[in-house]
């Protein structure tokens, strides 16, 4: 059997405020940014990556065509700290609204979704509860 690399290459997180997006993320999960000066009207911010490894890299984007919504896609971040239930005891302190409550998907783990500080639908997940 080949082995195959994960199918999504890049992924784009809309915002309205880039400040407001960076902090979110900085605070929920310890991520740092590398912010790229605006070009052709967009505004991207990088979230850590390295690009020879397995998996998708991805940036929050604020631009004409990029507009914050619960609707369609659905970005799945590795839940900081490692359980779903810390990263919601987490989000409860923040005040981060939770739209979906932790949720057993048997052998691939758990899951929940909360919503950024943009209004973008975010999931989280991890193998413990």
């Amino acid at each position: 059997m080949l082995m195959q690399k994960n199918p999504i290459g890049w992924v784009e997180i809309p915002v309205h405020d880039m400040d407001r997006a960076e902090k979110f993320y900085e605070q929920f999960f310890g991520f740092k940014f590398q912010r790229q000066e605006e070009k052709n009207g967009y505004l991207m911010s990088f979230f850590p990556m390295d690009m020879t490894s397995y998996g998708s890299a991805a940036a929050l984007v604020k631009g004409e065509y990029y507009t914050p919504s619960h609707q369609g896609s659905v970005v799945y971040f590795t839940a900081p700290d490692g359980s779903v239930e810390k990263a919601l005891e987490k989000a409860r302190v923040q005040s981060i609204n939770i739209i979906v409550p932790k949720m057993n998907i048997g052998e691939n783990g758990f899951i929940a979704m909360v919503e950024d500080s943009e209004g973008n639908r975010i999931a989280i997940h991890s193998m413990e509860s």
